[in-house]
């Protein structure tokens, strides 16, 4: 059995998982790593996932140095200092991880005397850490990005004019650094889909740090699903958000359609999600609205179309929009929204819904890997869901479909995908059944664990050299002087 620590400096574990969903650094690699972990630990492999110790009277969950899941023994959270006690966003942390985590991470396990056999490395800052550790010890690292920051620049527009503000607030030199580094250095990239190995790694602000043609540096190994919590079985909070549901749909829905089936969109409220795009296809078909309603789900809000003045910013931009197209169209008693806060009520949801035979819809731009309709899936409510992104290989293989592609940017084909479900008992049968096969023979986390295993053997069996990248001496010495400069758009 091995000793695998996973490093994760922003991550912020706690037994609980307190703030997940509620703030910008608790999205979903702490769910990834947490059952990734929780998997392996049940191989009776010692799993630590190693993360930053805050002492803040505003978090005091993060205070203790050692941790763990009453459910699980052979997993601990480690909580390494990491610059000052009080919280600090992700992006505050690189003058950090060189100067203390790193040497933190190495006192402790001094103090145990044994370090661990491999490290797992999550995020750039993590990668960073990884990078470090290796150039002392040798010890092999496999890095998962989960994103990267050129991507972000891209989506953000930066351009010369905005470039020195966006990298004020979000550190993209340093990111890019430390992501070059990371990849450079890794014994294996784990990437969730090909498509995010071959467009994203092969960005023109990563040249010359990987190969993206070399299937030896890189890992395909999609997350999974928990199936403790998405799961066709009842479960306790069923009947509460059932009744929650049915009496949203009484409150907002015409009495002669309540009993149609609904197509639920429970996306962030962020443009890239695109809620106008499955407005518009909804409100320019009369084909959809005659096969259901619309739902759509935000959290914290009873009823978020009819309080949006609680909302502000981009949020309060979609839903005025949406509001507009439903004046314009005259169709708010055939659109109903509610709220579901966490995944135990969405996975109530989706199980309620799958009785009204709805369908689940995710009409993103472009979604990098698509997690949020497998979840779906693996209750038996049948998925729609951009054709952009990870999802083209999710919902499709070998001639199999086991949801509906369409294009996000066409409303006339994202109302043919639901109809091509929604208007046939028959094919959203199918569609049920394949859609929770698929979960089952490829999306779970002991397929996911699996891929990982097989990996870590076979590099710390190899045992490759290590990259030939530097590190740039900001990350060990930052000052003014090491400062990282700005990225060079005219190179990307």
């Amino acid at each position: 059995m091995m000793h695998i620590a996973f490093l994760n400096p922003q991550g912020n574990f706690d037994p609980d998982d307190r703030y997940w969903t509620e703030h910008p650094d608790f999205g979903g690699q702490l769910v990834y790593v947490k059952e990734l972990a929780l998997a392996m630990a049940k191989l009776d492999h010692h799993v630590d996932i190693v993360t930053r110790r805050i002492v803040d009277p505003a978090w005091p969950e993060f205070s203790a140095l050692l941790d763990g899941y009453s459910s699980q023994p052979n997993v601990r959270i480690v909580r390494i200092p990491c610059g000052p006690n009080h919280f600090l966003p992700k992006e505050e942390l690189w003058p950090y991880l060189g100067t203390d985590w790193v040497p933190g991470i190495f006192d402790f396990y001094r103090d145990e005397r044994a370090m661990p056999h491999v490290f797992t490395a999550h995020y750039a800052d993590g990668g960073l850490a990884a990078t470090l550790i290796r150039r002392e010890t040798g010890i092999p690292f496999t890095f998962t990005a989960h994103s990267l920051g050129a991507q972000k620049m891209d989506k953000l527009n930066a351009s010369p004019d905005n470039l020195a503000d966006l990298d004020a607030r979000y550190h993209f030199s340093r990111r890019i650094a430390a992501e070059k580094v990371s990849m450079n250095h890794a014994g294996r990239i784990v990437t969730s889909t090909r498509q995010e190995r071959m467009e994203q790694y092969s960005h023109p602000a990563y040249r010359g740090a990987v190969d993206v043609a070399d299937d030896h540096r890189f890992a395909m190994i999609p997350p999974g699903i928990n199936r403790r919590i998405f799961s066709p079985e009842p479960a306790r909070a069923d009947e509460v958000i059932q009744r929650c549901i049915e009496a949203a749909i009484v409150r907002d829905i015409a009495a002669g359609r309540r009993g149609l089936p609904l197509v639920v969109c429970s996306s962030r409220l962020d443009r890239k999600k695109n809620h106008l795009g499955l407005v518009r296809a909804f409100v320019q078909s009369e084909s959809l609205q005659a096969a259901a309603n619309l739902a759509i789900v935000i959290r914290g809000l009873d009823g978020p179309l009819h309080q949006r003045d609680r909302l502000s910013g981009e949020e309060r931009g979609i839903l005025d929009e949406i509001a507009a197209l439903l004046d314009e169209s005259g169709l708010w008693d055939a659109v109903t929204s509610f709220p579901l806060n966490g995944q135990a009520e969405l996975a109530a949801a989706y199980r309620h819904l799958a009785t009204r035979r709805s369908v689940f819809a995710l009409t993103a731009l472009y979604e990098p890997f698509g997690l949020a309709p497998l979840e779906a899936m693996s209750c038996g409510l049948p998925a729609v869901v951009t054709k952009n992104g990870g999802p083209s290989e999710s919902m499709q293989e070998n001639g199999k479909e086991f949801g509906v592609l369409v294009d996000p940017t066409d409303p006339a084909d994202i109302a043919r995908g639901l109809v091509q479900v929604l208007t046939s008992g028959k094919a959203w049968h199918r569609y049920r059944e394949a859609g929770i096969y698929r979960v089952v023979s490829r999306y779970t986390w002991e397929r996911t664990t699996e891929g990982y295993l097989a990996v870590i053997k076979a590099m710390v069996e190899q045992r490759s050299p290590p990259g030939e990248l530097p590190v740039p001496a900001y990350f060990t010495h930052p000052t003014p002087e090491t400062d990282i400069p700005l990225v060079n758009l005219g190179d990307i």
